[in-house]
């Protein structure tokens, strides 16, 4: 499939999604949102596709937002529907069944900053901004960073964020929990491909058992997220990678996955 905004690369089991909007710092605007849901989509079909990596293109921007041009213009019942499509399409890359890590590269503001904070790893340059800046605009988060944002760092954190509609720094980021890790831009393709790639190396319906556990189970009460993570793993050891898992551990090698 072919897309307007969208780069798509696959290098062994690791799909790398592009946002190719430079000249607009890869702000979202309703298309991408909707080649997002195709691309993630497609993502989840490929069972060659063990891991996806998204970022931005160019130098400046990972998202630096929504696109101010097409918000503008919107009536209440148009900016309704936008943010209700944007949420849906940040949630089905949360809940893809696949690790999706975000390479943040430069300015992850507003929408950016929303459709990083739904993916499960977020590796980060150090010389990267992020924020919510809505407020400057007039406006609330609309894409979940309400809600996101609370989950990963907090009530107060959250809210000066919000608030205040301030960047922070990458290293802020990683103090919050908002980011997992923070490297030299030159370092940055190295360490995404080290954690794509090992994560490409482990037992895929593995990987989907504790996306699951945590995502689904951790908004659970206490007790309905312990029987739904017994639940995934009673699932896992029936795989056959599970048995590969185990032969190799008392065997002393490496294991070799299948997704089976």
């Amino acid at each position: 499939m072919s897309y307007a905004n969208l780069l798509i690369e696959d290098v062994n089991t690791v799909r790398t999604i592009t946002i190719n909007r430079p000249e607009k710092l890869n702000a979202l605007n309703h298309a991408t949102i909707l080649e997002l849901r195709q691309a993630f989509a497609a993502a989840r079909c490929d069972a060659a596709v063990r891991v996806v990596v998204l970022t931005g293109a160019g130098p400046k921007a990972f998202v630096a937002g929504a696109d101010i041009s097409e918000l503008v213009t919107q009536t209440p019942v148009v900016a309704r529907e936008f943010s209700r499509i944007g949420q849906q399409m940040m949630r089905e890359v949360e809940t893809l069944g696949k690790p999706v890590v975000a390479r943040l590269n430069g300015f992850t503001f507003g929408g950016g900053m929303e459709l990083a904070m739904c993916c499960h790893l977020r590796i980060a340059a150090d010389t990267v901004k992020l924020g919510q800046p809505e407020i400057n605009l007039g406006i609330t988060p609309g894409f979940g960073g309400t809600q996101r944002l609370t989950r990963l760092t907090g009530r107060a954190a959250a809210l000066e964020l919000c608030l205040l509609g301030a960047p922070i720094s990458a290293e802020r980021a990683l103090q919050l929990g908002i980011v997992n890790r923070v490297v030299a831009l030159a370092d940055l393709d190295t360490e995404v491909a080290k954690i794509a790639n090992q994560l490409a190396r482990s037992a895929p319906q593995a990987l989907r058992g504790i996306l699951d556990a945590v995502i689904q189970g951790g908004d659970m009460a206490l007790e309905q997220g312990l029987e739904f993570e017994t639940q995934c793993f009673a699932i896992t050891v029936s795989t056959d990678d599970m048995h590969e898992g185990t032969r190799a551990f008392l065997e002393k090698r490496a294991a070799v996955f299948k997704g089976s």
